[in-house]
C-alpha cells in the first residue's frame, strides 16, 4: 500500500466522525420543538380526517346514483360534482370567516365576519401560528368538508324533477350564507354555545338536520315526482342500481370515521388519541345498530327485509351518534344508532302519507335522526340539558327552514325550479344534460 493511500485513509478516518457529527447536527436542527409536536399531530389529523370526509362526497354520489331511476343518473352525478366545487369556493369567499369570526363578529354572537379566508404564509415564514391548535389550512380544509356535506343532503331529496341551475344557485346561498351562519352560533362560539350550552359534537344538528330542513323546504316547494301519488296511493319508483347504492353507503360509513373522529379537534395528548379511538368504535357500532334495527323491523312489519331501509338505517345510526360519539359506552352507542334505524322505517312511509316525496330518504335519515341524536346527548353527557338541546334544535330548524323556503320560492318565481313534464318523463339526463349514464344499456 502506497504512502499516499495510507494518508488518504487516515484523512478519511479523521473526517468521517466529523461528517457524522455534522449530519447529526443538521438533523437536530430540523427536529421540531416540543411545543410544535401537538401542532404537527393535530394538523396531520385534520388533513387525514378531512380527506376521509371528502370521500363522503363519493358516497353521497354513489348512493344517489343507485337510488334514482336510470334515466336520471347523470344528473345526480353532475349535481354532486358541482355542489362540492361550489361549496369549496363559497366557503373560501365568505363561509369560513362567517362561521369562525374570532373577535370579528359583525353582530356579536349572531353574525360573523364578511371576509375571504386566508392561510399562513408558505413555511410559516414570519408567522406566529397558534401552536396549541393546528394550521389554518388544515382547519379550513376539514371544516369545508362539513359545509359540502350539508349541500349533498339536499341533492338526493329533490332528485328526478329539479332543474340543474336553480339547484346550484340554492347551493351557493346554502354554503355561503345559511350553513355558516347557523354553524357559527355553535361552533363559532355564538349564542347557542355561549347562552344555551348547546352540545353538538360533530353536527347531528349543525350539519345533518340543517341539510334536512333545507331539503324539506325544497321538497314542499318543488312537489312530488309525476305519478308518485297518482290514484290516491303510493306508487314505488325503485332505484336502478342497488349495488351502487350499497357501495355508496359503505363509503359514507368509512368517511364518517373522519367526520366524527376529526371533530375531537386535538391529537396532542395520549388522552385525545384514546378518545379518537373511542369515537371510531362508537361510530361504527351505532351504524351497525341502525342497520340491524331496520333489517329486523322491516321483516316484522312488511314480512320481507328491505335493503334500501337497511342502507338508510345504517346512515341514520351514524347521524344519530354524531352529536355525541365520545361519552356513550359501546352498548349505549349501539342503542342510539338502533333508534335511528327505527326512525327511518316509520318516517319513510309517513312522508309518503303526507305526500312529501323524498327520493333517497334524506329527510328521515338526516333531519329526523339528527334531531333524535341531538336530544340523545343528554343520555350520556351530563353537561347537556334537555331544554338547551331542544331550543337549539328549534332555533336552527326555524332559521334554516324559513331561509331555505324563501330562497326556493324566489327561485321558483324567477328561474323556475322544476323541469317540464316532458323532460321528467324522458329523464333529466337527456332533457337537461343531453347524455345518458348507460347509453349502451337497454332501457328498463
Amino acid at each position: 500500500m502506497s504512502k499516499f493511500r495510507i494518508a488518504a485513509l487516515a484523512a478519511a478516518a479523521v473526517a468521517l466522525p466529523s461528517l457524522g457529527f455534522a449530519q447529526e447536527a443538521a438533523v437536530a436542527d430540523e427536529t421540531p420543538l416540543n411545543a410544535e409536536i401537538g401542532f404537527i399531530f393535530t394538523t396531520f389529523m385534520f388533513l387525514v380526517t378531512g380527506f376521509l370526509v371528502m370521500w363522503m362526497a363519493a358516497g353521497f354520489t354513489m348512493l344517489e346514483a343507485g337510488l334514482v331511476r336510470q334515466k336520471n343518473t347523470t344528473m345526480q352525478l353532475m349535481k354532486n360534482v358541482a355542489l362540492f366545487s361550489i361549496a369549496a369556493i363559497m366557503y373560501y369567499l365568505i363561509g369560513y370567516n362567517l362561521m369562525y369570526p374570532g373577535d370579528g363578529w359583525l353582530v356579536a354572537d349572531w353574525l360573523g365576519a364578511i371576509t375571504v379566508a386566508s392561510l399562513e404564509p408558505a413555511g410559516l415564514a414570519e408567522a406566529e401560528p397558534d401552536l396549541t391548535y393546528a394550521s389554518v389550512g388544515s382547519d379550513f380544509f376539514f371544516q369545508l368538508m362539513f359545509c359540502a356535506t350539508t349541500a349533498s343532503i339536499v341533492s338526493g331529496t329533490l332528485a328526478e324533477r329539479i332543474k340543474l341551475w336553480p339547484f346550484l344557485v340554492f347551493v351557493v346561498i346554502l354554503t355561503g350564507l345559511i350553513y355558516p351562519i347557523q354553524a357559527s352560533w355553535k361552533w363559532g362560539g355564538g349564542f347557542l354555545d355561549a347562552n344555551l350550552g348547546f352540545l353538538d359534537f360533530a353536527g347531528s344538528t349543525v350539519v345533518h338536520s340543517a341539510g334536512g330542513w333545507a331539503a324539506l323546504a325544497g321538497a314542499l316547494v318543488l312537489g312530488p315526482r309525476l305519478g308518485k301519488y297518482a290514484g290516491g296511493r303510493v306508487n314505488p319508483m325503485p332505484g336502478a342500481n342497488l349495488p351502487l347504492a350499497t357501495l355508496g353507503m359503505f363509503i359514507l360509513w368509512l368517511g364518517w370515521f373522519g367526520f366524527n373522529g376529526g371533530s375531537q379537534l386535538y391529537m396532542d395528548t395520549a388522552g385525545n388519541v384514546a378518545d379518537i379511538s373511542r369515537i371510531f368504535a362508537n361510530t361504527n357500532t351505532a351504524a351497525a345498530g341502525g342497520a340491524l334495527a331496520a333489517l329486523i323491523l322491516t321483516q316484522v312489519v312488511y314480512g320481507k327485509s328491505d335493503l334500501t331501509m337497511v342502507l338508510n338505517g345504517a346512515l341514520a345510526g351514524l347521524v344519530s351518534i354524531t352529536a355525541e360519539p365520545l361519552t356513550p359506552t359501546l352498548g349505549v352507542a349501539t342503542l342510539i344508532g338502533a333508534a335511528g334505524g327505527v326512525i327511518v322505517v316509520f318516517v319513510v312511509p309517513f312522508l309518503d302519507k303526507v305526500r312529501i316525496d323524498d327520493v333517497v330518504g334524506a329527510i328521515p335519515v338526516h333531519l329526523c335522526a339528527g334531531i333524535w341524536g341531538t336530544l340523545a346527548v343528554v343520555l350520556t353527557n351530563p353537561d347537556a340539558t334537555l331544554l338547551g338541546q331542544f331550543l337549539s334544535i328549534m332555533i336552527v330548524g326555524v332559521f334554516v327552514f324559513v331561509a331555505s323556503l324563501v330562497v326556493w320560492i324566489v327561485l321558483r318565481a324567477t328561474m323556475g325550479i322544476r323541469v317540464s313534464e316532458e323532460t321528467e318523463v324522458a329523464g333529466l339526463d337527456v332533457g337537461e344534460l343531453g347524455m345518458e349514464a348507460y347509453p349502451e344499456f337497454a332501457k328498463g
